[in-house]
């Protein structure tokens, strides 16, 4: 979600809105496949997570550089000036990785000899996808959703307020 660079608080609250809805659609996808014994290639279903990292970028690439600074008259040149301004990067030019990785623990092992995808001993491998750990997850998900977007309306309204100045 890009929204102007003027509106800082959108753009952080864009991101962070953007990334829960990742993570309860990753979580939705989880919970349809819960039951799944095996995928298309015979391999055990597993649990998907979102990670979310902030690309590597220099600390002083941050900021952009300081446009000038304040020269009195009969300063010391030793003395040290301050900025005029400094600007802070709008989050949508410090991108986002996102990546969905499969957790690798192993599922639970059942003894159901009848089962299609048992093995010669009559065991099967169940997925490792947990409901109720992906339902703390979705409720967890959807109260960071719920205080970004009020996040975002508290910018909306600052904003509005500040044009009736």
């Amino acid at each position: 979600m890009k929204i102007g660079e003027n509106f800082l608080g959108f753009g952080i609250s864009g991101k962070g809105l953007s990334i829960q809805r990742k993570k309860m659609n990753l979580i939705a996808e989880n919970l349809a496949n819960g039951n799944t014994v095996r995928t298309e290639d015979g391999k055990p279903v597993n649990r998907k997570i979102l990670t979310v990292k902030q690309k590597d970028i220099p600390f002083n690439e941050a900021f952009n550089d300081m446009k000038s600074t304040i020269k009195l008259s009969g300063t010391n040149s030793n003395h040290i000036t301050a900025p005029s301004t400094f600007e802070f990067n709008s989050p949508q030019k410090n991108g986002l990785e996102f990546n969905v990785k499969d957790d690798t623990t192993q599922g639970d092992i059942v003894y159901m000899p009848e089962h299609p995808d048992a093995n010669q001993d009559g065991y099967v491998q169940l997925s490792n996808i947990n409901t109720i750990t992906e339902m703390v997850d979705m409720i967890a998900a959807t109260r960071s959703y719920e205080a970004n977007l009020t996040a975002f309306n508290s910018s909306k309204q600052m904003a509005k307020d500040s044009l009736e100045i």
